[in-house]
């Protein structure tokens, strides 16, 4: 039986955040690989190289360069330009690409609660500063903040809003609560932290307040009897969540330039469109408590409101909405808008076929000093793989495809350096890119969790079994083991991390890393406490996920850019097909709206036969050795997907052309299949629109198959 548990490394697929389910185990994990598989997994001798290659020490140093010094989107030019250098050190030919973006950076902020009586509580809205963790004491310190959120003052009565999705304000509006001309309490987890604030603009509130709540964290509170850090795993009480509140859904990248390239002179366009007009700020829970107990008693019950996701573990708390409480808010918000550069760092090895290139890509950017997890446990990742492929050519091996690195800056903001770098080399990667291959948060916990388009999934699950993984106390498990028994699923991709440029424009792509469980030490996301030291006492001891999963990843990678046969299968998108068409059929049964799905079945059943040829074909190629042929049905492989992006843009988003899967529009992240059907029905209300998306939605699925046959 699956088990869904709250954790702040999983809720609400936050910035760099996959959601993910469990399976409950009371006992040590088995391996349940079919028999005739050894262990330790038999590689060949490249793979076995690559392998060795990976030194858990040599990571730990690279993580504690990248998590002591203040890399904020913008900020940090040296950190970029030591990236590109290790890169050439181990033989990647790499430089620098800059782009002049627009950001903003906190100037001052404040907080202050009035009570009825006419006393006051004022917030300090800082985390505190531990012995233990150095990082946390350093003078340069980033404040807690939104990234671009709005400079504003807000003074008015305040309303907890839940997680403040579009239903829970639907639900307050529905019991008669008030909300225009409030400032909206909300909760994260569920959507997005810039569709919140959204949420609440939408409907004429003034200002958001964002508070962390210990019942997102599983088993590991305070309350259950779990030390808090930098003494146990349960969440610090004055942990506060940064992050950006840009409207992530609409499109990412610099705002100021929507659909091309961020240069100096380009023409900017209103960043208003996709960030807020009202103030922000996040908050400790410790210090969000008196703000909801004043509401105690006030407005709906949490039993009226009943909503998913409404009651929080914050002691003497009861989330009522708190309408009529007399208790008030005075927000002030000052932020420097500014146009910064930021650095993407690149290297390059060239392969053999120029025409075949594989991207792997990391962001470097943190909102804070530390960044262990997020981002830096990716970085430090990417420079080990790069010096396990320097061990590798120097037997003289040389990539069958070339082989592109990127760190990525100002992904915290909106994915912005990947996006940018995606609008200026467009051409290219569409005609070259056969896949792109992401790692955010490559560790924040020990259970790993992949998500990836469908012809991704047999060769990602494939390469699993190559790689030992150390788990709790196992020590004779294969990745692959730990994975199937605590996941055994692949997630779909919607966005949330630098995956997103490429896969709206039809590239094959993965997300990966390993996060905790519900008895895993709380992950520290996005404060001042995702630190070096967190990491090394509570995250990964001796790093050895760090290196089971940059093994993963470099395997991984070796075998997209070196293997005669692209690994990629369009045949994997099949019986996912028949899942995504499944849940489409429950969401139109469910609403009031007559729509004829035949044309997209029928598509379904012309790519089904288009991708069974291929497979034949391709077959075919490899058992005559048909180099010709086999050259035609790699460029099949890498093209076909071209087509499901076919159709020009889903409504009210252009950017999100992917009509197979994509972000919600109220969730920001996590994904919504056949989209432009679905949200035409949920959002749009609209049945015309639904099934005029049928037929588009049919349309691409025949670009595809058509690439295949041709």
């Amino acid at each position: 039986m699956r088990a869904t548990f709250l954790l702040l490394a999983t809720i609400g697929a936050e910035a760099c955040q996959r959601e993910r389910t469990f399976k409950s185990h009371s006992h040590n994990l088995v391996r349940r690989q079919s028999s005739n598989e050894t262990f330790p997994p038999e590689l060949d001798a490249n793979e076995q190289i690559l392998v060795d290659s990976f030194d858990s020490t040599s990571i730990s140093t690279w993580s504690y360069y990248y998590t002591h010094g203040a890399h904020v989107a913008g900020t940090n030019k040296s950190m970029a330009q030591w990236t590109a250098d290790k890169w050439a050190e181990y033989g990647f030919t790499s430089r620098l690409d800059e782009y002049l973006v627009f950001l903003n950076y906190p100037v001052s902020h404040s907080l202050v609660l009035t009570y009825p009586n006419g006393s006051t509580y004022t917030p300090s809205l800082k985390e505190a500063v531990l012995a233990e963790d150095e990082t946390t004491s350093y003078p340069n310190s980033i404040p807690t903040f939104h990234g671009y959120s709005f400079t504003g003052n807000a003074s008015a009565e305040y309303v907890y809003v839940g997680r403040g999705q579009q239903v829970d304000y639907d639900r307050l509006t529905a019991l008669g609560v008030d909300l225009k001309g409030k400032i909206a309490l909300a909760k994260y987890g569920g959507p997005f932290r810039g569709l919140k604030v959204k949420n609440a603009q939408d409907r004429g509130m003034l200002g958001t307040v964002i508070f962390s709540d210990p019942g997102d964290d599983g088993n590991m509170t305070e309350a259950k009897g779990v030390a808090a850090y930098p003494d146990g795993y349960a969440r610090n009480p004055t942990t506060v969540q940064r992050g950006s509140v840009q409207f992530l859904s609409t499109y990412p990248g610099d705002p100021t330039t929507p659909g091309y390239v961020s240069k100096p002179g380009a023409p900017r366009a209103d960043h208003g469109v996709v960030t807020p007009q009202i103030p922000s700020l996040p908050i400790s829970w410790i210090e969000a408590q008196p703000l909801l107990q004043a509401l105690n008693g006030y407005g709906p019950s949490n039993t009226s409101v009943n909503r998913t996701g409404w009651t929080g573990a914050i002691p003497g708390v009861t989330y009522s909405a708190g309408s009529g409480s007399g208790a008030a808010l005075s927000l002030s918000n000052v932020m420097n808008d500014t146009y910064a550069t930021i650095w993407d760092a690149v290297g390059i090895i060239n392969g053999t076929n120029q025409d075949e290139v594989v991207i792997v890509g990391n962001h470097r950017d943190a909102w804070i000093v530390g960044g262990a997890a997020d981002p830096n446990s990716g970085s430090a990742v990417l420079i080990e793989l790069a010096k396990a492929f320097a061990k590798l050519t120097e037997t003289g091996w040389k990539p069958a495809r070339t082989i592109v690195l990127c760190s990525w800056d100002a992904e915290e903001y909106g994915l912005v350096g990947s996006t940018e770098w995606m609008e200026e080399y467009i051409p290219w990667l569409k005609n070259a890119a056969v896949s792109y291959l992401n790692v955010d948060v490559a560790v924040s916990g020990p259970i790993p969790d992949i998500s990836a388009t469908p012809d991704m999934h047999a060769i990602s699950k494939a390469v699993m079994k190559k790689i030992v993984y150390p788990y709790r106390n196992s020590t004779n498990l294969t990745m692959y083991d730990v994975w199937e028994q605590e996941s055994g699923e692949v997630g779909v991709l919607g966005s949330g991390s630098d995956y997103t440029a490429f896969l709206h424009r039809g590239i094959a792509s993965i997300d990966m890393g390993a996060g905790g469980g519900p008895n895993d030490p709380v992950y520290p996301y996005h404060s001042n406490y995702d630190s070096y030291h967190w990491m090394t006492k509570f995250g990964d001891p001796g790093f050895i996920t760090h290196k089971s999963i940059g093994q993963y990843l470099t395997l991984l990678l070796y075998h997209m850019a070196n293997d005669a046969v692209v690994p990629l299968e369009p045949s994997g998108y099949i019986p996912e097909f028949d899942t995504y068409l499944t849940d489409l059929n429950d969401t139109v049964s469910s609403s009031n709206y007559t729509i004829d799905l035949s044309p997209l079945t029928e598509a379904i059943s012309n790519f089904t036969s288009s991708a069974q040829e291929f497979e034949a074909l391709r077959s075919q190629a490899l058992a005559t050795n048909d180099a010709a042929l086999l050259k035609v049905q790699n460029h099949k492989a890498r093209d076909f997907s071209r087509g499901f992006t076919s159709q020009g843009g889903l409504p009210t988003r252009e950017f999100y052309q992917h009509t197979i899967f994509a972000p919600g529009r109220d969730t920001g992240y996590a994904p919504v299949t056949f989209p432009g059907i679905t949200e035409s029905i949920t959002f749009d209300k609209d049945g015309e629109l639904a099934q005029e998306w049928v037929g588009k939605t049919a349309d691409a699925i025949l670009v595809a198959a058509s690439i295949l046959k041709t």
